[in-house]
C-alpha cells in the first residue's frame, strides 16, 4: 500500500495558476504510475493527467492538455500538478493516486491507492 497525501489546493482566481503537490510512503513509490484526478460536485471522478514510473510518459484529459503539466520526483517519493490558466470549471476536489501495475490509464479502476484530496476553488 501507498500512503498519498496531497497539499497546495486553494482559492484562486480565473486565469492564475496554482501547484498541487502529493508526498507518497509506504510501498516502493517508484514503480507505480501515478495520475491526478478530479471531482465536482455532484459529478464523477474524472481524470485529469498521470505520469509513467519513469516520468517520461505523460497523458492528460482533453480538458486540461496544454494547461497542466504533471511531473514527478523519484528520489524524493513526490508527484506534482502546475495547473495554468485555471478556469471556474477546473474547481473540484484533486487526488492523487497511485497504480502499482504500471499502466498510463485514465480509469479509476486501475489505481490501489488515493489520497484524502485538496479542494482547489477558482473563482470567475
Amino acid at each position: 500500500q501507498v500512503q498519498l497525501v496531497e497539499s497546495g489546493g486553494g482559492l484562486v482566481q480565473a486565469g492564475d495558476s496554482l501547484g498541487l503537490s502529493c508526498a507518497a510512503n509506504g510501498r516502493t513509490f517508484s514503480p507505480n504510475t501515478m495520475g491526478w484526478f478530479r471531482q465536482a460536485p455532484e459529478k464523477e471522478r474524472e481524470f485529469v493527467a498521470s505520469i509513467k514510473p519513469s516520468g517520461g510518459t505523460t497523458r492528460y484529459a482533453d480538458s486540461v492538455k496544454g494547461r497542466f503539466i504533471i511531473s514527478r520526483d523519484n528520489t524524493k517519493n513526490m508527484v506534482y500538478l502546475q495547473m495554468n490558466s485555471l478556469k471556474p470549471e477546473d474547481t473540484a476536489v484533486y487526488y492523487c493516486a497511485a497504480d502499482p501495475s504500471g499502466r498510463l490509464s485514465a480509469n479509476t479502476i486501475y489505481y490501489a491507492d488515493w489520497g484524502q484530496g485538496t479542494q482547489v476553488t477558482v473563482s470567475s
